[in-house]
């Protein structure tokens, strides 16, 4: 990154040392390296890993994915002594928003689904396509996923270690995230145990699939079921 220490040690032998010549060519310099660090503080902004409110909306304009969803998303909003909204798993609920569902995604929610609609953008259609959109929107998050394909038109999505937050269970169920190939029937299970694989047979471990046998894993639930019952922490 370029300062103005950079500029001024480019003067010439015939002009160097003389102050007053010094001193414009500080100030000039001091305000090209104000002017590029403002633009590269732009570009950072609208990173969609650290995007946030407006910024991010602008992203979404990018990707072709906003904010919004059409049909709201009912059962999100935090609650005491509800099964699946509690804390770190229910939406808080703002001043403005509506009493029977979410229609405006919060910024984390919405980077996930950017990520999906960038995955889905460049999806080619695949199983293996699938698992590394499915990575790429889940990078970072603690959550993993795997794709089976159980060759009856429909495709298995499974979800273990950290359990996603009710919203984001509620935009899986209302088909938001478009990775599926015309005419198949995406299910989605998730470990009914915070942390512990789906309870399996017959994958090797060396698959890095989290599906594991007697005393290793947990049942596989619905995102459904999720919603409406307390996950084991």
């Amino acid at each position: 990154m370029a300062t103005s220490e950079d500029y001024v040690g480019l003067i010439t032998s015939y002009h160097r040392g003389k102050p007053k010549f010094t001193a414009t060519i500080e100030v000039s310099a001091d305000a090209s390296v104000a002017q590029q660090d403002m633009i590269r503080s732009i570009v950072e902004a609208f990173d969609l890993d650290v995007s946030i409110g407006a910024q991010l909306d602008v992203d979404g304009e990018w990707i072709g994915r906003n904010r919004y969803i059409s049909t709201p998303l009912d059962n999100v909003w935090f609650s005491w002594d509800t099964a699946g909204l509690g804390w770190e798993q229910g939406v808080w609920k703002g001043p403005y928003d509506s009493t029977t569902g979410l229609t405006r995604l919060d910024d984390e929610t919405y980077r996930l689904l950017l990520r999906a609609k960038i995955a889905a953008n460049s999806w080619d259609g695949t199983v293996d396509g699938a698992q590394n959109a499915l990575d790429y929107i889940f990078a970072d998050t603690g959550t993993i996923v795997f794709v089976e394909d159980p060759q009856d038109m429909t495709m298995t999505v499974g979800i273990a270690g950290v359990i996603p937050s009710a919203l984001f269970l509620s935009i899986l169920i209302g088909g938001y995230i478009p990775l599926k190939p015309a005419g198949v029937k995406v299910n989605y299970y998730l470990t009914s145990v915070m942390g512990d694989p789906i309870f399996g047979f017959d994958v090797p471990s060396e698959d890095g699939v989290p599906i594991a046998g007697w005393d290793e894993a947990a049942w596989a639930v619905s995102p459904e079921y999720a919603l409406t019952h307390d996950l084991v922490p």
